[in-house]
């Protein structure tokens, strides 16, 4: 900061911001006016930043990874004219939004909340199904269980589980390991989601074939047994209440779904965002972070441990074994990985622009409630697009 008393600017400045408080005392007595002077010195050192109309925001990219607080509602807000967006397209986003039956939607941009919408009559205390997009919730604990030594994915699962966990050979069993499961590569039949031993039979060596299948819900097993605890426990504490979430699993006899509000949704994109990272505390292993993220087998390389990847070359989808080619979401950004549950329920987590994206509701196509990718990817980021860029 230059010297205060010889910035002329600086003074027309605050002539600006303090005009109102000015008038009227230029007739007042000596003593009124040197106790003005005393004012304005204190008021130049609190406004200069917040009342000089020259003063520019720190740019965004300029600022800061931002954390919210762990306990309350506090969360820093970035308007999006102070972003550069097109404002005059957020309308037909939201538009597009309440058009396919959603219920919330959040963008936050470096940990800041740049939009916040809400629909159908959601609040943002609500909670909502995350649906499959909760598996990497699965994902982060696993990681977290093995940074605490307490497993190894690449040991068989039958260390953990006991002999006999399926309904497979032996010798076949014995080649599952956790790593399999996170990848969808256990070789498990996959005709049934009910996850009983009976209908876990062989199909194929494990890491032969890929095939999105309920098995992996095993991996909960696998933490319980090897850290002593129930899955939910080790879960809240040492990632759920470690980033200030909210939410509960639900445990029906197909599916376990997570529920939560929004912001908590948003809380572990931004956590995934910054690789286990929150704030100045390492919740899950960086390393172990970006192997989540990243191609994890050769069969399907848009997948990585039960996270969706952009940007390569081919993709497969759920209750199929074709293989499409080009990226899976092609107007998304390249480097995009995503978490996604049925019924479009979305964290989309964009490293390249430091941003973290979520959408809840119900299915935008009620007729074709796809598992994960769905046509609704696509027309959404059309949207986006022609908001952010």
């Amino acid at each position: 900061m230059n010297s205060l008393f010889q910035s002329f600017e600086l003074w027309k400045s605050l002539e600006f911001c303090l005009k109102p408080q000015l008038e009227g005392l230029v007739k007042e007595s000596n003593f009124v006016t040197m106790r003005l002077a005393i004012i304005l010195f204190a008021a130049i050192l609190l406004t200069q930043l917040s009342c000089n109309p020259n003063e520019k925001p720190t740019p965004i990219g300029d600022q800061e990874m931002y954390f919210p607080p762990i306990s309350g509602t506090e969360w820093a807000k970035i308007a999006p004219s102070e972003l550069g967006w097109n404002e005059s397209q957020i309308s037909a986003l939201l538009d597009f939004l309440r058009s396919k039956n959603s219920k919330s939607f959040l963008i936050l941009v470096k940990g800041r909340i740049a939009m916040e919408e809400y629909f159908d009559g959601h609040k943002a205390t609500d909670t909502w199904q995350w649906n499959s997009a909760g598996k990497t919730l699965t994902t982060a604990t696993v990681g977290i269980a093995q940074q605490e030594k307490l497993l190894d994915i690449n040991t068989r699962v039958s260390r953990y589980l006991g002999e006999g966990w399926t309904n497979m050979p032996l010798a076949k069993e014995a080649l599952i390991t956790p790593k399999h499961l996170l990848t969808m590569t256990s070789g498990i039949n996959d005709e049934s989601e009910l996850i009983i031993r009976p209908n876990l039979t062989y199909l194929a060596d494990a890491g032969a074939r890929w095939s999105y299948h309920n098995v992996f819900q095993r991996l909960m097993n696998v933490v319980a047994n090897a850290s002593g605890e129930p899955f939910e426990n080790y879960f809240n504490s040492k990632l759920k209440r470690r980033i200030g979430m909210d939410g509960y699993w639900d445990e029906g006899l197909i599916f376990t779904i997570y529920h939560s509000t929004t912001r908590s949704m948003a809380r572990f994109g931004l956590l995934a965002l910054n690789h286990g990272k929150w704030e100045t505390e390492q919740i899950g292993n960086e390393a172990f972070f970006k192997e989540s993220t990243s191609t994890s087998q050769n069969i399907n390389p848009s997948y990585g441990y039960l996270w969706w990847l952009n940007g390569k070359s081919q993709f497969m989808l759920p209750s199929s074994q074709s293989v499409f080619p080009g990226m899976l979401i092609p107007n998304a950004p390249a480097d995009m990985y995503a978490a996604m549950g049925a019924e479009d329920q979305r964290i989309y987590v964009i490293p390249s622009k430091e941003m973290v994206i979520i959408r809840m509701g119900k299915a935008s196509d009620p007729g074709n409630p796809n598992f994960a990718v769905s046509g609704f990817d696509q027309a959404l980021w059309e949207k986006i697009n022609a908001v952010i860029k």
